[in-house]
């Protein structure tokens, strides 16, 4: 279901477009988005995809500081691209969640995780790579279980000029490091395939 889209050329047009994401009747579990300003709403995830990640959050709080928080269900603003993301892990400071609202600057998050599905594989390798780096996202990690019959991780980040540099790409099976704060490698074999 896509709302028609609203032209962001001003601070109004944003606000507009953040009360319809903000006021969409969508059943429960679904996940509503506003991407290349239209918002979207997708199915909930699949057992697979919750799975994932369980098991990715799981080592990711052994690693990071005691005042911050993982995240499965919070939108991150992209006003600039016309967006708000509800990437499928974010990984900010719990200060910065302090006041009113239901979405947070992209750019206070220090990891954002998408698991890619059949129905968002291409707004997650496309769209949101490239609203990720020009929000300054520090990193972005990508699981496409998808990805052409060979499920791959990919670790974006480095963003400089709106655009990611690849840290790291595997297959899954492989491991793929997470730097510093993290320092943390991930065995991508644990994750299913769907």
């Amino acid at each position: 279901m896509d709302a028609p889209a609203v032209q962001p050329g001003t601070d109004q047009d944003w606000d507009v477009l953040v009360r319809i994401w903000e006021e969409t009747g969508a059943p429960e579990g679904c996940k509503v988005e506003i991407i290349d300003e239209i918002v979207t709403v997708s199915p909930p995830p699949s057992k697979d995809h919750s799975t994932t990640a369980a098991l990715l959050q799981r080592p990711l709080y052994t690693v990071i500081p005691e005042e911050w928080g993982i995240y499965q269900t919070l939108g991150v603003a992209l006003p600039g691209r016309g967006g708000i993301y509800m990437p499928d892990l974010a990984v900010l400071p719990r200060a910065v969640l302090s006041g009113p609202g239901y979405h947070v600057p992209a750019e206070e998050a220090r990891l954002v995780v998408e698991i890619t599905s059949r129905a968002n594989a291409n707004h997650d390798r496309v769209s949101k790579v490239n609203g990720y780096a020009k929000a300054g996202v520090e990193l972005f990690l990508l699981l496409d279980p998808w990805h052409s019959g060979r499920p791959t991780a990919t670790l974006y980040g480095e963003p400089e000029g709106g655009t990611y540099r690849v840290l790291e790409a595997v297959e899954y099976g492989g491991k793929i490091s997470l730097p510093e704060p993290f320092g943390l490698d991930l065995d991508t074999g644990v994750f299913p395939v769907s």
